[in-house]
C-alpha cells in the first residue's frame, strides 16, 4: 500500500474512532442528565407526598360565608402532634396552593431539608424562626420560612407577590394556632440580602420604635397596599412570610419578604387615621 493510501486509512481509523467517542460521551451526558431530571422529579414527588399527608389534618372552606372566623382552616392538632409536637401553627392563603402546617425546631436549619417525619426532603416544612415565642403572633415580628420550589409548591407563590398585579390579588392570609386563628392581609413585598440582620428583628423598645422600622423597610417594598403607612401608624404585630429569590443583585442570595398585618389592627388603624 502507498504511504499516501496508509496516511488516508490512518485518518479515516482515527475520523471514526472520535466520532465512536463523541457517541459514546453524547449518551452518558443523556444518560447523565436522564438520571438527574428523575431525581429531582422523585425528590418533588416525596416533598408532595408528604403535603398532601399533612393536608389532610386541616379543613379549608374558602367557599363559606365570609365571617372571618368561618373561614379558618380547622386543624387536628392532636393528629399532627402525634405525628410531630413541633408543630405550631397552620398557614392558608386563600387563592394559592399554601396550604401547611409550621413547625419550631430547635435552630433554623432542620426544617430546611427534613419533612415533620423527620426524613430528608426537598422542600422541609414551613417553620417559625427559633428565636420567636411560640406558637408565633407573640413577638412584634413573627418569620415564617419557606422554600422557593420550582413546581409552585411551598413558598414559590408568596415569592410571586412581588408583581404587584399578583399581590392586588391575595387578600387574607390565615395563620392559626390551637388558641388563636391569626386573619391577616398583606401589606407590602419587599427584598433583602440573605446578610441583613435588621430584617430579623422580633422586639423593638416601644410601639414607635417598631412603627419606625417598617415605615423605613416599606420604603424598600417593590409591591404593597396604597395605604401601607397609614396602617403601619396603628400596626403592633406582623407576620412576615420569607422565601428566597435568585436576582442578580443579590447574587443569588435574596430574600424575598412578604408582611402581612392583622387585620384586626389594619382595620383599627384605618379608622384612627380617618378620624
Amino acid at each position: 500500500m502507498r504511504k499516501e493510501d496508509q496516511r488516508v486509512a490512518a485518518r479515516r481509523r482515527r475520523s471514526r474512532l472520535l466520532s465512536t467517542l463523541l457517541i459514546v460521551v453524547g449518551v452518558v451526558l443523556l444518560a447523565v442528565a436522564g438520571g438527574l431530571w428523575g431525581t429531582a422529579r422523585w425528590r418533588y414527588h416525596e416533598q408532595d407526598v408528604v403535603n398532601q399527608q399533612l393536608a389532610a389534618y386541616a379543613t379549608v372552606r374558602d367557599n363559606e360565608p365570609d365571617a372571618p372566623q368561618s373561614l379558618a382552616p380547622e386543624v387536628d392538632w392532636a393528629g399532627l402532634k402525634a405525628i410531630n409536637d413541633d408543630v405550631v401553627g397552620w398557614l392558608q392563603v386563600p387563592g394559592t396552593t399554601i396550604n401547611y402546617p409550621v413547625y419550631q425546631g430547635e435552630d433554623n436549619e432542620h426544617y430546611l431539608r427534613h419533612s415533620a417525619l423527620g426524613d430528608w426532603t426537598l422542600g422541609g416544612q414551613l417553620f417559625i424562626d427559633c428565636e420567636n415565642a411560640a406558637p408565633g403572633m407573640v413577638d412584634s415580628q413573627t418569620y415564617v420560612y419557606g422554600h422557593h420550589l420550582l413546581d409552585g409548591s411551598m413558598f414559590e407563590q408568596i415569592a410571586a407577590m412581588d408583581d404587584q398585579a399578583r399581590f392586588d390579588e391575595i387578600g387574607t392570609v390565615w395563620y392559626v394556632t390551637e388558641q388563636t386563628a391569626w386573619e391577616c392581609e398583606p401589606l407590602f413585598v419587599y427584598y433583602v440580602h440573605e446578610y441583613d440582620t435588621e430584617a430579623r428583628t422580633f422586639t423593638f423598645d416601644d410601639a414607635a420604635a417598631f412603627r419606625d422600622y417598617l415605615s423605613q423597610r416599606l420604603e424598600l417594598a417593590v409591591s404593597s397596599r396604597a395605604d401601607a403607612a397609614s396602617i403601619i401608624a396603628g400596626t403592633n404585630h406582623v407576620l412576615c412570610l420569607i422565601t428566597c429569590n435568585y436576582y442578580e443583585e443579590y447574587e443569588g442570595h435574596g430574600r424575598t419578604i412578604l408582611v402581612c398585618v392583622p387585620k384586626q389592627e389594619a382595620a383599627a388603624a384605618l379608622a384612627a387615621a380617618v378620624g
